[in-house]
């Protein structure tokens, strides 16, 4: 049987890639190409059988629970499988709110990765896949959490790849400026920023070489969000100058920037700096292997 209460890690991501083209398919979404990698920042969600559904998130966020993407997903995942998704879910928050980091579709994938636990449904069933992509675009690369690269609307996955398992990383952020997905797409439409090319890599993703990895990430939603919040590109530009920096992108439409970093010293001091004397939020985190865990309470 089941535990009665489990806890389900709520890994964030970054963007090695993002290609957003104006063309739109049968929903209404843009054509997106995309390959994320999970992190070790991560939100914890508690969950419990209950007598109803009751979504909580600390601190909270002020999103109402009807519009929560754990609330959501759970919903989902009742439809699906013909069940009341009666839990109480709990959710820790420290990936922070409108930062591309993708912490409301982590947060869903996790829902659907502990009901699925609950409900002892194989997550490789095909209807968890159409669960997690009518939950966001980002949500079927949440259930996995390696390297993977997502077309269609960004929830088709294509192709996973070898974990850059402990890939330093300093995370920077304005603290209170951020761009919605919303306002991202609507600017890109205006200025259509061509995205940049796609098989370098992926071929450098095949290979595991970790040198044109990096040298070939690109963003095009860069230019349209650093118009918007012209303090991302200080970020970046800041992130490029630092020693041991390899490589500098933001993740998602923003608000955050990442700088892959030669060692775990590297990212620390990197965001000690930019916490300390920048005033920017911050953060040191690695690359990870994996998506969601459970721990059995």
């Amino acid at each position: 049987m089941p535990a009665p209460f489990i806890m389900v890690t709520a890994p964030a991501k970054v963007n090695l890639y993002l290609g957003v083209y104006p063309e739109l398919d049968e929903r209404g979404y843009h054509r997106v190409d995309s390959v994320m990698t999970a992190i070790d920042l991560v939100d914890t969600v508690a969950m419990a059988p209950s007598d109803d559904l009751m979504v909580k998130m600390v601190p909270d966020a002020g999103v109402p629970m009807d519009d929560n993407s754990a609330a959501k997903a759970a919903r989902a995942m009742g439809a699906a499988f013909g069940r009341d998704p009666h839990f109480t879910i709990i959710i820790d928050k420290h990936i922070p709110a409108g930062s591309g980091l993708g912490g409301p579709s982590a947060d869903a994938a996790a829902v659907i990765m502990g009901i699925c636990h609950f409900w002892e449904i194989d997550p490789l069933d095909p209807r968890i896949d159409e669960v997690a992509r009518g939950c966001g675009a980002d949500v079927p690369f949440f259930l996995y959490g390696p390297p993977a690269y997502l077309s269609g609307g960004g929830d088709r996955m294509e192709e996973t790849f070898r974990p850059l398992t402990g890939t330093s990383l300093a995370l920077v952020k304005p603290w209170d400026a951020h761009v919605s997905s919303a306002e991202a797409y609507r600017l890109f439409d205006e200025a259509q920023p061509a995205a940049g090319p796609l098989e370098p890599l992926l071929d450098a993703l095949r290979r595991h070489d970790e040198t044109d990895i990096f040298a070939s990430l690109s963003n095009n939603l860069e230019p349209v969000a650093c118009a918007a919040v012209p303090e991302i590109a200080e970020i970046m530009a800041w992130l490029a100058e630092q020693p041991d920096v390899r490589a500098v992108r933001m993740t998602g439409s923003g608000s955050c920037a990442y700088a892959v970093c030669n060692t775990a010293m590297a990212a620390e001091k990197i965001a000690l700096a930019a916490l300390n004397e920048k005033n920017w939020w911050a953060q040191a985190a690695k690359m990870m292997e994996r998506g969601p865990y459970i721990a059995v309470g």
